[in-house]
Order: structure tokens, then C-alpha cells, then sequence
């Protein structure tokens, strides 16, 4: 699928995507990235801190979430620039089945700029009705 800038305004949505997090993920994630800090995995140290229990790694929660613009443009080298500000923990349960913590993600085009053929994909990230990122926005090369 092809984009083309002309056909891309303000306002419009990319898409929306729902991340089903568990304990498993984050264990995955933190082999991957080296990120072995116990508040990604221990309960008890997690709370000894004053968390609400094991938490997403912010950086995991933030590359998930970008996943949504990188399907929307086709090819993840696309993505130019990507920030966001961590607001809140990602809890995630421990539970035998099915997902600890459920992440919804809406992208929304926030602004065009057809001199440089680039978009800002905005991204909402909430879980329950909270954010969890603020300012979270991506910068895209069109065709």
C-alpha cells in the first residue's frame, strides 16, 4: 500500500491497535534489550518501591506502540523521528492466561508537511482511560 501525502490531512486516523502485554513479553523484552531491572519482574521489589507491582518497560511500551504508524507507512525506515514523555506504569498482572495489562493505541495524523513530504503521526496511548504516553509522536517520510 502506497501513501501519498496529497491524500493525508489533519485530523485523519491511521488506525488503532490493541496490545495485549504479559509477563512473558516483558521477559522477552528484557532479555532483548538487557533492561534486567527487578521492577520488570519481581513483585515484591516492585511494590518495595512504591509501584503498583511489575511494570512494562517504558522503551518496550513505547516501540509497541509505534508499531501501529510503522504497519500504517509500510516500511519501518520511513519512521524519521519518534518521541514521547512517560506518564504513567503499564502494570501488568501476573496471570495464567490471557494478558496482564491491555494498552489501546489510536494514531491520528497531527500535521503535514508537503515541502518536506513528511507527516506527524500523533499517538494516543492509554490503559484503562489513562495515558500512559503523552506527546507520543512520530515523524514519517511520504510518497
Amino acid at each position: 500500500m502506497s501513501i501519498n501525502i496529497a491524500d493525508l490531512a489533519v485530523g485523519t486516523e491511521i488506525g488503532s491497535r490493541t496490545l495485549e502485554i504479559s509477563r512473558a513479553d516483558l521477559v522477552k523484552y528484557a532479555g532483548a534489550s538487557g533492561d534486567f531491572n527487578p521492577i520488570h519482574w519481581n513483585d515484591r521489589f516492585a511494590r518495595e518501591v512504591e509501584l503498583p507491582g511489575v511494570i512494562a518497560h517504558g522503551m518496550f511500551t513505547m516501540g509497541a506502540a509505534v508499531q501501529l504508524v510503522t504497519d500504517w507507512i509500510g516500511d519501518p525506515a520511513a519512521v524519521v523521528s519518534y518521541g514521547t514523555r512517560f506518564t504513567k506504569p503499564v502494570p501488568v498482572a501476573d496471570v495464567d492466561a490471557g494478558p496482564g495489562a491491555v494498552v489501546e493505541v489510536l494514531g491520528v495524523v497531527g500535521a503535514v508537511n508537503n515541502d518536506a513530504g513528511t507527516a506527524r503521526i500523533d499517538l494516543t496511548v492509554t490503559l484503562g482511560g489513562q495515558k500512559v504516553l503523552v506527546k507520543a509522536q512520530a515523524t514519517v517520510r511520504v510518497a
